[in-house]
């Protein structure tokens, strides 16, 4: 991997100092070239649009959140990819990231070679809304081999629904909720919730556009 994409920089927010240092590690390691920050205000005062690959930002932070960075960079019209990482995910905010043009969120713990794959989709997809498109496309086409039982299932599972009360809404067993959100998520290829809200809002992105 050369370093960067044409020269520009990731930047790191994460008031978690080890965490920082663990990312720039990693993301050195496969040759990018990293700036990292302890505050959204302290990137705030740094960035220059058109100098960065991807944003990888924590989500809970003391002042500025992550969902609030984001929304202060969408309202200055950056195109930037952000990847969301954190240890407190829940689907209420991954909606909320992902609705907002977020570009993928990682629930901590998360391996590196997936965080440097996503950082590297990011750095060489093309325009933000080119690889918006092109993920759209992707879970559209998954999410029609899903059957309709699945896509019941999967549905209440973004609105953040827990396995009894699926069970419940639907009058199946636990046993048979599990088994479909699992066949669910295996066709959507997402390993967590988070991921199946990311590539459900992509599929429904697709259909509507």
């Amino acid at each position: 991997m050369t370093s960067g994409a044409n020269g520009r920089t990731i930047y790191v927010v994460d008031d978690d100092e080890a965490m920082r240092d663990s990312l720039r590690w990693l993301l050195e390691s496969a040759g990018y070239r990293v700036a990292s920050y302890a505050s959204a205000e302290r990137f705030l005062s740094a960035y220059r649009p058109g100098h960065c690959t991807c944003l990888v930002l924590d989500v809970r932070m003391p002042g500025l959140t992550g969902l609030e960075l984001q929304q202060e960079l969408n309202r200055r019209g950056a195109a930037l990819p952000i990847i969301f990482v954190t240890g407190h995910g829940d689907v209420p905010m991954a909606v909320d990231a992902l609705k907002n043009g977020a570009f993928h969120f990682l629930e901590k713990p998360f391996k590196g070679e997936r965080l440097l794959e996503l950082v590297d989709q990011a750095a060489t997809s093309g325009t933000p809304v080119e690889a918006e498109r092109a993920r759209r496309r992707c879970a559209a086409a998954r999410l029609a081999t899903l059957t309709q039982r699945e896509r019941e299932v999967m549905d209440l599972v973004v609105l953040g629904r827990k396995n009894r009360q699926i069970a419940e809404a639907l009058r199946i067993s636990v046993k048979t909720v599990e088994a479909h959100r699992a066949k669910a998520m295996e066709k959507m290829d997402v390993s967590s919730v988070a991921e199946l809200v990311q590539a459900t809002l992509s599929g429904k992105g697709a259909t509507l556009a």
